[in-house]
Formats: C-alpha cells, sequence, structure tokens
C-alpha cells in the first residue's frame, strides 16, 4: 500500500477515538502527538506537522459538535478534513481541451522516473479515448531515445524522437507537421543530477519553442523534505502548472514529498503507486486521506470499475448477483474485472470499511492466487459446466481438475465458493438488495 506504515499509524489514532471514553483536552492532547509522530516518521517538514496539529487542537477544543454528531465523531472529522487541506484540499483535473494537439510537457531530475511515467500518463488518456504520442527530446542521457522508444512500443503510441540530435528544438521542429493528428502529446524533456544554470536554460527554450499547454514536475516520492527545494526551483524557472508524485509505493518518505509539493503553488495533478504501466492514478486529497484512514476511496473505485469493466456489463451483473441468479460465466466475468482492475491489496484499500480490517497480507496475496486459479479451473470446464455448475458430479470434478492442472480438493474448493456466494445473495434478496442497487446507481449518477 502507498505510505503503509502512516495509513497504519493513522487508523490507530482513530481505534484511540473509537475507544477513548471521554473527549476532552488529555485525549485531544494525546491524539495531536499521535498525529505528529506519524507524519514527522513519514518525513514530513517539522513546521508543516505542528502548524497542522495546532489546527486540529484549536478545532477540537473550540468547536461544538453539530447535531445529531458525536464529540467522537466530531474529532475524527476534524483530524480527516485537516489532513484533506494539508494535502491540497480539492482534486485538480487537468482537461483536455479540442485543440489539436494539447501538450504536456514533463520536467524533472535524473532518476525521478520521468520517462516511465511519459508511458503512464499516455496510458491514462488513451483509456479516455484520446489519441496520444510522446515525443522524446531527452537529448543528454544516452539511453533515452531507447527507453522511450521501449515505453512506446509497450503501450502501443506513436513515439517521436532522433537519436544522435543534440538541439531538442530540432527534434520537435521536424516532426511538428504530424503532430496535428494527434490530441494530446506528451513531451519528456532532459534532466540532470542537480537544477543547474544549463538545464534551466534548455528548459526556457524548449518551453518556449513548444508552448506547452501544461508543465508537469516530475518528482520521487523517495527523496522526502528535499521535494520542496526541487519544486520551488522549478517553478522559478518556468512555471510549473502541476506535479506528479512518482514511486509513492513502500516508501517512508513520500509524506514529505506529498505536503511539500502542497506547500508550493503547484497541486499535485497525479500520483505513482506501482511499476506496472496502470499503477498510476489522479490525486484527490480526499480519497487518498480515506484510503490513509481506512476510509476507502470510493470516487477511485468507480474510475478502476469503469476501466475494467462496461456500464452495462456492470448493470447486468449487479442484477444477476443481487438476485442470487449467477453462473460460471457470471463469476468468470467478475473475476476478469477484478483482475483488471489491479492487485486485489490496492482495490480494497478502495472500499470503504475494508481498510480498517486487519486482513494479513498473506492472505490477500493468496487470494490474488486463487483468481488466477479459478480461471483456470473454468477454462477447463465445458459450457454445461459453466452456464449451471449444479451438474458438475465426482467424476466431472476429476476430469476438470486434470484438464485445469490441479487437485481435485480445488475445485470443488471453487464450487464451495461459488454454492457460498449464491447463498449469500438470496439471503440479501429482497429489499436489501434493492436497497444496495439504489445507493450504486446513487454513487454511479
Amino acid at each position: 500500500m502507498v505510505l503503509e506504515r502512516l495509513g497504519s499509524s493513522l487508523k490507530n489514532v482513530l481505534k484511540r477515538i473509537a475507544g477513548a471514553g471521554l473527549v476532552d483536552e488529555k485525549l485531544v492532547d494525546e491524539i495531536v502527538k499521535e498525529i505528529q509522530r506519524a507524519l514527522l516518521q513519514a518525513d514530513v517538514n517539522v513546521k508543516l506537522v505542528f502548524d497542522l496539529t495546532k489546527q486540529i487542537k484549536e478545532r477540537a477544543l473550540k468547536e461544538k459538535a453539530p447535531a445529531g454528531v458525536t464529540e467522537k465523531e466530531k474529532l475524527v472529522n476534524i483530524v480527516y478534513s485537516e489532513l484533506v487541506k494539508f494535502l491540497g484540499d480539492e482534486k485538480t483535473e487537468i482537461k483536455i481541451t479540442d485543440k489539436k494537439p494539447f501538450k504536456i510537457m514533463l520536467v524533472g531530475l535524473f532518476g525521478s522516473g520521468k520517462t516511465t511515467t511519459c508511458g503512464k500518463l499516455a496510458k491514462y488518456y488513451m483509456k479516455r479515448g484520446n489519441k496520444v504520442a510522446l515525443v522524446g527530446l531527452d537529448v543528454h542521457r544516452p539511453a533515452a531515445m531507447d527507453q522511450i522508444m521501449q515505453v512506446g512500443k509497450q503501450i502501443n503510441v506513436s513515439v517521436f524522437t532522433v537519436k544522435g540530435e543534440k538541439d531538442p528544438v530540432k527534434i520537435y521542429k521536424k516532426f511538428e507537421p504530424e503532430f496535428k493528428k494527434f490530441d494530446l502529446l506528451i513531451i519528456d524533456t532532459a534532466g540532470r543530477d542537480a537544477l543547474s544554470k544549463d538545464l534551466i536554460e534548455e528548459l526556457k527554450k524548449v518551453h518556449d519553442a513548444i508552448k506547452a499547454d501544461e508543465s508537469l514536475l516530475v518528482i520521487s516520492g523517495d527523496i522526502g523534505q528535499t521535494a520542496e527545494k526541487q519544486a520551488k526551483a522549478f517553478n522559478e524557472a518556468g512555471a510549473i502548472t502541476g506535479v506528479i508524485v512518482t514511486k509513492l509505493d513502500g516508501t517512508a518518505k513520500g509524506g514529505g514529498a506529498l505536503t511539500a509539493c502542497s506547500a508550493t503553488k503547484a497541486p499535485i495533478n497525479f500520483i505513482g503507486v506501482g511499476e506496472k504501466v496502470d499503477d498510476f492514478e489522479t490525486f484527490n486529497p480526499k480519497g487518498f486521506v480515506g484510503r490513509l484512514l481506512g476510509m476507502g476511496d470510493i470516487e477511485a473505485l468507480l474510475e478502476k470499475t469503469k476501466e475494467a469493466i462496461s456500464e452495462e456489463q456492470a448493470k447486468d451483473l449487479g442484477k444477476k448477483f443481487l438476485s442470487g441468479d449467477f453462473n460460471f460465466l457470471d463469476l468468470y466475468e467478475q473475476l476478469a474485472a477484478v483482475k483488471r482492475m489491479g492487485p486485489i491489496g490496492k482495490v480494497m484499500e478502495m472500499i470503504p470499511g475494508f481498510g480498517k480490517l486487519k486482513i494479513p497480507k498473506e492472505l490477500v496475496e493468496a487470494q490474488e492466487g486463487n483468481l488466477d486459479k479459478w480461471k483456470v479451473i473454468m477454462q477447463s470446464m465445458t459450457k454445461k459446466e459453466l452456464e449451471d455448475p449444479d451438474t458438475i458430479t465426482r467424476e466431472r470434478i476429476d476430469r476438470v481438475a486434470k484438464g485445469a492442472g490441479v487437485k481435485p480438493e480445488e475445485v470443488r474448493a471453487l464450487l464451495k465458493q461459488y454454492r457460498q456466494s449464491k447463498k449469500m445473495m438470496k439471503m440479501m434478496k429482497g429489499k436489501g438488495a434493492e436497497k444496495l442497487m439504489k445507493k450504486f446507481k446513487g454513487i454511479g449518477g
């Protein structure tokens, strides 16, 4: 998970509030100290931490709980809202206009993951129906041209670059007439070990020639508080419109990069949460804090769902599952959609309530393996068996197991899972199911 240690510490804060007998100044002081400790361990700037916790304490002691809200709920809401404000408050989206091509230029130092991020950003906008091309203008790093070509090949997009050319503006001008065929250009620029005078001059020259609609600073989450200095320096060098924080998975210092960037004028637009091309998402402070606190991120979950399955499929599967009238073909479709949404652990973080459950990592990983195994088992079944699993006899179990290369008990485990799911859904049938459907319609609409 992103910032796992910070999330774990903040969840403990909420547990402390929930388990408290009385909300008084002593409890607020203890909660504030725990939040300070958690944020400082995540490498957040000391002054920012104390400013934040001072605000939490003041509000907790001065504000009255609204009607119908307990003192504990009030304190949880204050912690949540202040952390959201701390990380930028509102989500800042980049709208791709009808102007062809819309241009996004990426800047950053060596090692920030800039070229890889070009591919992730391209895939993100391709999924949203845009025709995208990559432009490689990193003329200094020897492997940069080869890397961006590989990235383009991996996601099947056009790449424009010239190996051996040392003038980035010449490369851009060479292909300029072809760019009108695309909705969006993502432009990779040169980096340096540090923000030098040479790099600033080159970036200004490239920016003047390209006239980018957005200039995004790519910054590595593992550099901690140094991010603030980088963000301010790049901003002064040439109007940064936004920030992408990479390598946020499994880093203790990510809090420093996130809050340092939020302290500058440029908002964080995207975060990289893994090595795969799809491990990339818009930065939404409300959803991000929700995940850290174990409250979930319904907006990100819906976004992932839309990418994995069409609205019609979702409605059809939803009706079948809620009526208890589903078979292995429907179950297979659901498993395929879950796999397309990404690792189970990351999907579970987004489901409200799931993040608070202390589910062992090994169990989540085992369930991930089960999905793959179950898909193989289902692929070894006949159409009749998939449509009516109740026809699967002991002899058929042996045949399916042999075809799938698994033990018969693993086929029985899948059948048991199917029957339990069906039984649970039938128990929910009626008013409960109708309410759930309405709830989901409300979320989607």
